[in-house]
């Protein structure tokens, strides 16, 4: 009979098995590709200031105002606005944030007061954020003449006195 030689190993055989290669560079410049799709898509967030006209410190001789032609704004504690026209000696109502409320009033007076302008003066016990809402509703409205300054201590005791 004929040799035959019969492997103890079956399916056995010497192959080396190659390490498997997976290029990259195609997923990289994808990657890049769309990097740069979204950075040059996307605006940036830009910052919004709020313009406020300053007045000038030392002004010699402020031309005279018509007191007819103010209206004061008194921010209070729980979002209340009082108001009153010309001097604090007229009778003080009050509003709140709203378009039914100081909106309204700031058109309706604007209307009816030739070249008015608006006096804004927060209360301690105002937030910040009445002080924003109310020159956000100036300009909603079209006032620019209007400064902020400081309350008095008369017309403090003016919104404790009538328990507005």
């Amino acid at each position: 009979m004929g040799n035959v030689v019969q492997s103890s190993e079956k399916g056995s055989h010497n192959r080396r098995r190659s390490a498997l290669h997976i290029d990259m560079t195609p997923m990289v410049d994808l990657a890049f590709l769309l990097l740069t799709f979204f950075v040059l898509t996307t605006t940036l967030n830009e910052k919004y200031i709020l313009p406020i006209t300053m007045p000038e410190q030392n002004v010699p001789d402020p031309p005279p105002i018509s007191a007819s032609r103010v209206l004061t704004l008194l921010l209070g504690e729980n979002d209340n606005i009082y108001w009153y026209q010309g001097y604090p000696d007229h009778p003080v109502s009050k509003t709140v944030f709203s378009s039914q409320g100081i909106r309204k009033l700031l058109k309706q007076k604007g209307k009816e007061i030739s070249r008015m302008i608006v006096l804004i003066k927060a209360t301690d016990k105002s937030r910040y954020k009445n002080m924003v809402d109310i020159v956000d509703e100036m300009t909603i409205v079209g006032i620019d003449q209007y400064s902020m300054v400081d309350i008095t201590p008369e017309e403090n005791e003016l919104i404790r006195k009538y328990h507005l």
